[in-house]
This record gives structure tokens, C-alpha cells and sequence, in this order.
């Protein structure tokens, strides 16, 4: 068996059959499917290449390729409206363009997403494009690759074995965003945590702690307050920086919901955005624009990546999977966008001599 065999969950894929024959996978998709274009020499080699590894196409992916129209899932369950809506109109968009039926199924809050993604299945989707925090589930994935259903993880570059997916890179928007901050004049910069089990989170708050180490500034864990990518937790989050006897002078927050709650908070002590505290935050969703002052945010593309995952998601069925590696991950660009939320911090007024 060959090396790449094996992967997700000890299952042969369509890329060990096409590197076994040594032979694309496309060429291995038109033998499975009986189509004549191929020469007989290489349909041989193919049809070998699947006994030696006793590969079994899935049988949804197998209709798609004569089919005119592919069923794609949708399982989310984020807590942001805004990040909710960049990704609707990502997919619709690349659903019209690409002939994908979308099937959706929302997850509540308390949901493992276990028992939506049999949903799914039941509803028989080809693949699926899963959203965080479940795109990282280990359960929810399992139950995906034991039906031989394709999945494309969003807004996640975590790495791992012959899973597409698609994200900006976290670590380094989170450093540029902090090392802006300081370039204005900060040093106490506050920094709301985004969910602990997902790895962009954690990206994330390694990007700030980097840009801090850069300038020589000490590790103050009271600067750092947990958040849950949702506004409440924004609220508490920022709470609890502002009840520091030497508050932070800047908030980046890890998403726009978070860091909106953040302006709420200063607001009602009393504090002015961004003269008395800056507050950025992350995504640059609708939300940065709809409160006042309007958010300096990192623009991570939501859109296009919804369009993107969709698009690898319908190469994938097709047998335009790409290989194992850093191909399968697809890196989008992010950018820092200024707005009326930042400014350098007050200077603090000397004691009059007596």
C-alpha cells in the first residue's frame, strides 16, 4: 500500500490510487466512472491500483460526476451574526456559479454537532463545508469520513493529514494588528481571547504575544481576558481590563462582536473611543461599520474563503483533489483596515510642583 494510504480514518483516497497507477486523479475518476477517454494501458494500471488498495469511491461522489447538480452541507453553529452572514453570501454565491444544492443545518450551542452532521448525511449531501468550532471536531469529522463524505474546513488552517481546508494566517494578522498598536505609542494593549479550543484563537493570541516580545515587553497575564467570539463575553472581557488599577490604554479583540462590546463597555464608564482607549477588533464583518466609532479590524475575507472551501469542495468530488500537503490548505491574504476606533494613547498629565 502506499504510503498516503491509509488517511482519514485508514481509508484509501482517490490521490493513492492516482499516485499508485501514477496517473492524475482525474484520470483515475474517468476509469471508476467508465469513461471511454482513457487508453487501455492506463485503465489497467488504474484498475490495479484500486484492487492493491482496495479503494472504495464514495458513492455520492461517484454520481456527481455525471450528475448536474452537486448537494453540498452547511453545518455551523458560530456565535457571531456577522461572521454568519459573510459566509451565506460567500457560499450562495459560489453555489449559483458552481450548480451546488446547499443543504443547511444549524447546530445550537450545546450541540456536540455529532447528530447534525447525521442529519447531513441522512439528507444525502456529497460533501460539506464545516464552520468553527466545528470544523475542528474530532467526533464531527469522524462521522464524516466513516461515510466517505468530503469535507472543507473554514476559516481554519490547523494542520491536518489530507484535510482540505481554507484561512488566512492568524498568527501573523494578530502580530500586525498588536504591532500597530505599539507603533502608535501603546504599551499596555489588552488582548480578549477568542474560543480555547480552536486553533486560530490560539494563533491569534501567539501573534500578540510575538509583536510584545519584539518590543521588549514583559508577559502581563492581567492584560489577557478569556472570550467566547460572542458579544456577551466581549462584554466581561472588557470588564474585567478596565477594573485593572493600571488599565490597558488599547483592547484588540479577537473578533468584531467582542471588540463592539468592548466600545459599549468604555462608553458606559464614562471613557471616550478612541481618545481615552483604543479598541480594535478582527474579521472586519458589517458589525465594524455599524456602531460608532467604526472598529479598526483586521479583514479576514470571509466571502471568499465560503467561495473558495465551495469551489474545493466541488474539485474534490469531481477528482480534482490536490494532493496531500500544504496544497490542500489554501491561504487567503488578510488586511489591517484603519478606521475611527484607534489613535496614540493620552498622555498622562505630570504633578504641578507644590
Amino acid at each position: 500500500m502506499s504510503s498516503k494510504a491509509g488517511r482519514r480514518g485508514g481509508m484509501p483516497t482517490i490521490n493513492d490510487v492516482a499516485q499508485q497507477a501514477g496517473v492524475s486523479p482525474m484520470t483515475v475518476s474517468r476509469v471508476i466512472n467508465g469513461e471511454p477517454n482513457v487508453r487501455p494501458a492506463t485503465r489497467e494500471l488504474v484498475n490495479k491500483a484500486v484492487a492493491a488498495l482496495n479503494y472504495a469511491p464514495n458513492p455520492a461522489a461517484r454520481s456527481l460526476a455525471s450528475a448536474a447538480r452537486a448537494r453540498v452541507g452547511l453545518l455551523y453553529a458560530n456565535p457571531s451574526a456577522g461572521f454568519l452572514g459573510e459566509f451565506l453570501v460567500g457560499t450562495l454565491d459560489q453555489a449559483t456559479h458552481r450548480n451546488v444544492q446547499l443543504v443547511f443545518e444549524k447546530c445550537g450551542a450545546d450541540e456536540d454537532g455529532v447528530d447534525a452532521a447525521r442529519r447531513l448525511i441522512a439528507d444525502g449531501i456529497q460533501g460539506v463545508v464545516l464552520t468553527p468550532p466545528h470544523c475542528e471536531s474530532p467526533a464531527v469529522l469522524e462521522v464524516f469520513a466513516e461515510a466517505r463524505v468530503a469535507t472543507v474546513l473554514l476559516a481554519t488552517l490547523k494542520p491536518i493529514d489530507g484535510q482540505l481546508s481554507v484561512g488566512i494566517d492568524d498568527r501573523r494578522a494578530a502580530y500586525e494588528m498588536t504591532l500597530h498598536l505599539l507603533t502608535q505609542g501603546h504599551r499596555r494593549i489588552g488582548f480578549i481571547q477568542g474560543d480555547p479550543n480552536l486553533f486560530a484563537s490560539a494563533e491569534r493570541e501567539a501573534g500578540y504575544f510575538e509583536a510584545l516580545e519584539e518590543a521588549r515587553i514583559a508577559r502581563d497575564d492581567a492584560l489577557v481576558a478569556p472570550g467566547r467570539y460572542d458579544y456577551r463575553s466581549g462584554l466581561e472581557a472588557t470588564e474585567r481590563l478596565l477594573s485593572i488599577a493600571d488599565r490597558p490604554t488599547a483592547i484588540f479583540a479577537s473578533n468584531d462582536d467582542m471588540a463592539a462590546a468592548s466600545v459599549a463597555v468604555a462608553h458606559r464608564h464614562g471613557l471616550d473611543v478612541p481618545r481615552d482607549l483604543t479598541v480594535c477588533g478582527f474579521d472586519d464583518t458589517a458589525l465594524a461599520t455599524a456602531i460608532w466609532p467604526e472598529l479598526t479590524t483586521i479583514k479576514q475575507p470571509i466571502a471568499d474563503m465560503s467561495r473558495a472551501a465551495v469551489e474545493m469542495l466541488v474539485d474534490a468530488l469531481r477528482g480534482n483533489r490536490p494532493a496531500d500537503g500544504e496544497e490542500s490548505r489554501r491561504l487567503l491574504d488578510f488586511e489591517l483596515i484603519r478606521r475611527q476606533s484607534d489613535a496614540p494613547p493620552k498622555r498622562k498629565k505630570r504633578a504641578r510642583a507644590t
